[in-house]
């Protein structure tokens, strides 16, 4: 990749925008597998209903033309009229534009006409003021925003807007259903080692009433193989009946080369109420997600990553309930709000969530036959521990009294161990943590 000596050296140039973390106590750690439980079948039942994303029917990449301008069939033509008119609803006009490293144009736009606010309990109204933080959470002094190469030039969005990542037809070109652009798609998978499906290693909590969660996620770019197949790394809050009522907030990192054209690390968000089927949406590809910072950009590559044996970095994120409006907000790092999903978006998560989830993802497409080679979180398996394994740590989760508390009784689960692991543990820095992770094909994973 033309960036990669660049990208080695933002890592050393900017290594205070990112957490970096130290070895914890292994001597301390109580490692403990769950093989088995009740709710584990929940929770496989969620993963069939949550896979994410569906496959790419189109081999084009990145600058490929996006039509052809002679003799173009009638279905071309009505095609591309559709993700032009789409594109006019998703990219609002812009007071600056700014061009990222990594080939991004990056748009500000004024906050309340983000397309959060053309839904039509929206229209009218601007961003809502700062909420309550949960008690218990400690907001350090250095705030760093700057943990995306679209930063780095020194350009930012000015106040009263916030930085929206432009979309493409070529972004939608890609896309597998122009319809559906911007969405997962629920897929009725046969979870076996034959299906061609998705493949978790998860750490989950279940049984009580949960506002929100928190964790530090280790950021890798691991490699995906194919470009319908994705890896991403991220936190779940849910609620619902694990069927057509479906409710999830999700944020974290991805790599998707369907959804972004590139394999850079992204952050991303994603909310969905019927199950991943006619609502919700990726970052603010739709109406929902009302972003409050002009700092950070959603769907946005980031910078640093870890490296192995090298320098490691993660980035933090808390989500909850805002005790006095109800609605659900994101904040980023050491006190940098994102934005929030108003709570009249969701059924269940109007109330609370009844699971939270952690971990990872990979589409297993098994185009030539045998099982991808798709990397989740570093591509190492969890025994190789700190500096080598990916991994989340400090999970906690906020009470019905807007408390952070510690997880209790966390379990972990991964569906295919022997191409992707996990193993968990708690000690007195990391509290909560696990490692996963794993190569995909391999001798013990053909």
């Amino acid at each position: 990749m033309e960036e990669e000596e660049e990208d080695k050296n933002n890592v050393n140039k900017h290594t205070d925008f990112s957490i970096e973390t130290r070895k914890p106590n292994l001597s301390s750690m109580d490692i403990s597998l769950c093989l088995s439980s009740p709710i584990i079948s929940t929770l496989v039942q969620f993963l069939l209903v949550a896979s994410l994303l569906c496959p790419v029917c189109s081999s084009q990449m990145g600058n490929t033309p996006v039509s052809n301008n002679t003799l173009e069939p009638q279905e071309e033509v009505h095609k591309m009229n559709i993700i032009r008119t789409r594109l006019r609803q998703i990219n609002k006009p812009a007071v600056k534009t700014i061009k990222s490293p990594d080939g991004d144009v990056i748009d500000c736009v004024v906050s309340h006409h983000q397309p959060a606010f053309d839904h039509p309990m929206l229209k009218g109204h601007k961003p809502l003021d700062p909420p309550e933080r949960p008690k218990g959470h400690i907001k350090m002094d250095i705030l760093s925003e700057n943990f995306q190469l679209w930063t780095m030039s020194g350009e930012s969005c000015p106040e009263g807007t916030i930085p929206i990542r432009r979309t493409t037809e070529q972004d939608m070109l890609r896309a597998s259903s122009v319809s559906r652009f911007g969405r997962k798609v629920r897929r009725r998978v046969k979870r076996d080692t034959n299906s061609n499906g998705h493949e978790h290693a998860v750490g989950y909590v279940s049984g009580a009433q949960y506002y929100g969660a928190k964790a530090s996620i280790n950021v890798w770019a691991p490699r995906v193989a194919n470009q319908d197949e994705f890896s991403l790394s991220q936190m779940w809050v849910i609620s619902g009946s694990f069927g057509d009522d479906l409710n999830t907030i999700e944020a974290g990192w991805q790599v998707s080369p369907e959804l972004y054209g590139d394999t850079y690390p992204r952050f991303f968000t994603y909310w969905t109420s019927d199950a991943y089927q006619a609502t919700g949406c990726y970052n603010l590809l739709c109406s929902g997600f009302v972003q409050t910072n002009n700092r950070i950009a959603i769907g946005a590559a980031i910078s640093p990553t870890s490296s192995y044996a090298g320098g490691q970095f993660d980035i933090s994120l808390l989500i909850w309930k805002d005790p006095k409006h109800g609605n659900w907000w994101l904040e980023f790092g050491s006190g940098i709000l994102v934005g929030y999903w108003p709570s009249f978006l969701f059924t269940h998560l109007r109330d609370r969530a009844s699971m939270v989830q952690f971990g990872g993802e990979v589409v297993n497409s098994r185009q030539s036959g045998s099982h991808t080679s798709t990397q989740m979180g570093s591509g190492h398996y969890a025994g190789e521990g700190f500096g080598k394994a990916s991994y989340f740590r400090n999970m906690q989760v906020v009470d019905w009294d807007n408390n952070l508390v510690p997880l209790s009784n966390l379990r972990v689960l991964a569906d295919h161990p022997n191409c992707y692991d996990i193993q968990g543990g708690i000690n007195n820095v990391w509290g909560n943590y696990f490692y996963y992770g794993g190569p995909g094909r391999n001798i013990r994973c053909p």
